[in-house]
């Protein structure tokens, strides 16, 4: 009986190691089960069924309902720093760089005529994944931060981008373009060229967030109508699986981001009149809104989740900033080139390889030269082979007018600065109302041919900054394989849905597309800031008046205000406004006033005719 007891003893005891060690796996992000299930291999560009991202739980092993995340405190190394990876444009493209406030100035990570974006970190902050068209395509690429050395990820003339790690590292999860739309695929940093499809849907699904658990991803889709934030339960087969957690219709979200212990869940928002604003949603409370932050995109968690870096876009500088969780700015807003991804994270950087030494120390080379300074009026330059009104430009921006124009025609394989609505205008040509001060007088601005925007290579998208309209305008390339520009991620404004008989359009001076158009597209707003030229704000009355929306022209101030500027291309009489005179009018004559009776007509008296009395005779 004893031996028979003590075998009882030990049994009970495996079995509780053996519950034990599934417990440590489940709470790590693996299950017992999954060992030994085979991972769906999938061949490149084959699509995988979203049912096999359901774990396969084996029988017996607890599955509790409602795990607990707790707070990622992991012991930092001593020369651990709180370090961001960005993208920034820099001269027309986007690059990597790395920033660690007081410790590591903005220092270049990647470097050449490529554009490199979404840098993420992986969980044990070693390698970078970040999108690049370095090879033509947009494709998916590890950065190994101690050696430099870069490796594909991915390897398809599709459309990848916005790379997330799964915990564990093993899976990334990112977005992609096929089927004319963009779609959520996972791919594994193991078995290369092993993918699982996560969406299929005839919406536009993107930027996926995978959280700290592995059994949820989260992502931005205009399934709904307009973009909100939905949550993939990957436990859940089906369509089942999907749940759109911001449930805000009003409002535009993307780019989700979890906190590093999953309990909360960061995005941006924007409305039609407002700037973006990060949004504070808790998983532990899905019923609650999320609440706003602060003004900001491309949102950031730091590495113990209790505060959030975002990118702040005026309509001609962004800026960097960060808040703590009760809504104050943590760091200040230092101005940076425009942000196209943010991961933040503490980790040692001192000793950065030489690869990235070079890319640092690297001067990039001017995109144009710019006339040198004259003490003498300037005058106008004429645009070579260009079809405008008035075809010239004053001769201190001719240079960038002409770079940007050879820029445009590599990215869009067409010119579209050939033909120009309006060039320099003369003081003796009057413009729309409203429009006295246009710097189309100072040769310092151009307005696109709007005809491209009826023919559909041409969009606008709305950007409202502090009470102001700015437009994005994006070109449509003619290579549609994926070889130029990128997929729309917003919809765009239908500035004319005006004429449509529809009242709401009518007052708002149009309405978002409905869909957004398929296809590749070059944002020219970007490359002409780039080469110095600004957008300019719509005026006041653009919602009646379709050319008041100015969404076409673009400036070079060159530091100068619009007077400075007149002043170079004329004398200063010329700006002098004369003073209204009314000219002397004779003095009139006082009208008499008060009641005054009417003065009596007199009536005319007949005279009588006297006629002599006649008397017969007898």
């Amino acid at each position: 009986m004893n031996k028979k007891r003590s075998l009882t003893i030990v049994i009970i005891l495996l079995l509780l190691a053996a519950a034990a060690f599934a417990w440590f796996n489940w709470q790590n992000g693996d299950s017992p089960a999954q060992a030994d299930s085979p991972t769906p291999v999938l061949g490149e560009g084959e699509l995988g069924d979203p049912s096999l991202l359901a774990p396969v739980i084996a029988e017996g092993t607890p599955t509790p309902s409602a795990p607990t995340p707790t707070p990622s405190r992991t012991p930092l190394p001593p020369d651990a720093v709180s370090t961001f990876f960005l993208a920034l444009d820099e001269g027309g493209f986007s690059r990597l760089y790395a920033y660690a406030p007081s410790t590591l100035a903005l220092t270049r990570l990647t470097s050449g005529p490529w554009n490199d974006t979404s840098p993420a970190l992986s969980p044990d902050g070693r390698t970078l994944a970040f999108a690049s068209d370095r090879n033509e395509y947009w494709d998916i690429y590890l950065l190994d931060l101690a050696s430099g050395q870069v490796n594909r990820l991915t390897d398809t003339p599709a459309y990848d981008s916005s790379p997330r790690w799964s915990p564990d590292g093993q899976w990334i999860v990112f977005d992609t373009y096929i089927e004319d739309n963009l779609e959520v695929l996972i791919a594994s940093t193991v078995n290369l060229g092993e993918t699982i499809r996560l969406t299929s849907d005839p919406a536009s699904d993107q930027r996926p967030s995978w959280s700290p658990s592995g059994r949820q991803i989260a992502f931005a889709s205009d399934r709904s109508g307009d973009f909100e934030i939905w949550v993939a339960n990957l436990d859940t087969p089906g369509e089942n699986r999907f749940q759109n957690v911001s449930q805000s219709p009003n409002s535009q979200e993307t780019n989700p981001v979890w906190s590093p212990d999953g309990s909360l869940l960061a995005w941006e928002s924007s409305s039609l009149n407002e700037p973006p604003v990060i949004h504070i949603w808790d998983s532990f409370q899905p019923q609650a809104e999320a609440r706003p932050l602060g003004p900001g995109r491309l949102p950031a968690w730091n590495q113990f989740g209790d505060q959030v870096a975002a990118a702040i876009r005026e309509p001609n500088q962004d800026y960097l900033l960060a808040y703590s969780l009760d809504g104050f700015t943590s760091q200040p807003p230092i101005p940076i080139q425009p942000a196209n991804g943010i991961s933040w994270r503490s980790i040692p950087v001192s000793g950065l390889p030489a690869t990235f030494q070079r890319s640092a120390a690297l001067t990039p080379a001017a995109l144009y030269i710019p006339p040198g300074p004259s003490d003498a009026r300037t005058g106008l330059a004429s645009l070579a082979d260009v079809s405008a009104p008035q075809p010239f430009l004053h001769q201190g921006v001719i240079a960038a007018f002409n770079a940007l124009r050879e820029r445009t025609i590599h990215e869009t394989g067409w010119d579209v600065l050939a033909n120009l609505e309006n060039a320099h205008t003369p003081l003796t040509a009057s413009l729309e109302p409203g429009r006295g001060d246009s710097w189309l007088y100072t040769g310092r601005a151009f307005g696109l041919n709007p005809l491209p925007l009826n023919a559909g290579w041409m969009y606008a998208v709305r950007e409202d900054y502090n009470g102001q309209t700015y437009w994005r305008v994006y070109l449509r390339p003619q290579a549609q394989d994926g070889s130029m520009g990128e997929p729309l991620r917003d919809h765009p404004w239908d500035l004319s849905a005006r004429y449509s008989l529809n009242p709401t359009a009518y007052e708002q001076g149009g309405q978002l597309l409905e869909n957004i158009p398929p296809g590749y597209w070059v944002d020219f707003t970007r490359l002409a800031r780039a080469y110095g030229w600004l957008r300019h704000p719509a005026q006041t009355n653009w919602r009646t008046f379709f050319k008041g929306a100015l969404f076409n022209e673009f400036v070079m101030p060159g530091g100068l205000s619009w007077r400075d500027a007149m002043l170079e291309l004329y004398p200063p009489d010329v700006l002098i406004t004369p003073t209204v005179v009314i000219p002397p009018t004779r003095t009139p004559t006082p009208t008499p006033t008060g009641y005054r009776y009417r003065t009596p007509t007199p009536t005319p008296t007949f005279t009588p005719t006297m006629r002599p009395t006649f008397t017969p005779e007898p």
